[in-house]
C-alpha cells in the first residue's frame, strides 16, 4: 500500500478535525458535569454552615494565598569592579570562575 504525500497530510487534516470535534464534545460534558459538582458543593456548604474561611479561601476580589518570592541574600563577595554574589545560590558568576581559574581565593572576594 503505497501512500503519496498528499494521502498522508489528507489524513492527518481529518484527524485534526477529529481531535478538535472530540476536544469540543469533552468540554462541553466537563462544563455540563462542572454545573452539578458547583450546586452538590452549594448544597453540602448550606447544610453545613461551612464559610470561606473554614474552606481557606479568600473573599472574592481579595489576594489569594500568595507565596512570597524569597528573600534576597545578602552579599558575601564583591568583584575588583563591584559586582557582588552572595556565594553558594546557583552557578558561580563569571568573573568569581575566573579569577578562581586564575589562582585567586573566594576569601581574596570577602566582603569585610
Amino acid at each position: 500500500m503505497a501512500s503519496t504525500l498528499a494521502d498522508i497530510n489528507s489524513q492527518i487534516k481529518k484527524h485534526d478535525e477529529q481531535i478538535a470535534q472530540l476536544r469540543k464534545q469533552a468540554e462541553e460534558l466537563r462544563n455540563q458535569e462542572r454545573a452539578g459538582v458547583i450546586e452538590e458543593v452549594r448544597r453540602k456548604i448550606a447544610e453545613y454552615g461551612l464559610t470561606a474561611s473554614d474552606l481557606k479561601l479568600a473573599a472574592r476580589g481579595g489576594r489569594r494565598n500568595v507565596v512570597a518570592a524569597p528573600a534576597k541574600a545578602a552579599a558575601k563577595y564583591r568583584s575588583p569592579t563591584g559586582e557582588t554574589w552572595s556565594g553558594g545560590r546557583g552557578r558561580k558568576p563569571r568573573w568569581v570562575t575566573e579569577a578562581l581559574a586564575a589562582g585567586k581565593s573566594l576569601s581574596d572576594f570577602e566582603i569585610k
